[in-house]
């Protein structure tokens, strides 16, 4: 039996299911973190989040495979956000 045959807009494709919430810290008014998990839903491959800018560090390496540029500004973004 053959493998299913995939449209070239589709193997090009990648899906991923995201599922996010937010944690309260215990006093009022505190601080509120963003939790949660990734899933490349193809290879099943799944990371927590402790940081909604954990979604694009997850999806950024699938991009780059399907040749997706990423400049100096993204890098320097990444860069700038782990001094906030």
């Amino acid at each position: 039996m053959n493998a299913p045959r995939l449209d070239t807009a589709e193997a090009g494709t990648h899906s991923f299911v995201i599922r996010i919430w937010q944690e309260v810290t215990a006093e009022e008014g505190g601080p509120v973190s963003w939790r949660g998990h990734i899933t490349h839903v193809p290879g099943g491959e799944r990371r927590y989040l402790r940081d909604l800018a954990d979604v694009m560090v997850f999806i950024k390496p699938y991009l780059a495979a399907m040749g997706v540029q990423f400049g100096i500004r993204w890098w320097l973004r990444r860069w700038l956000d782990r001094w906030a």
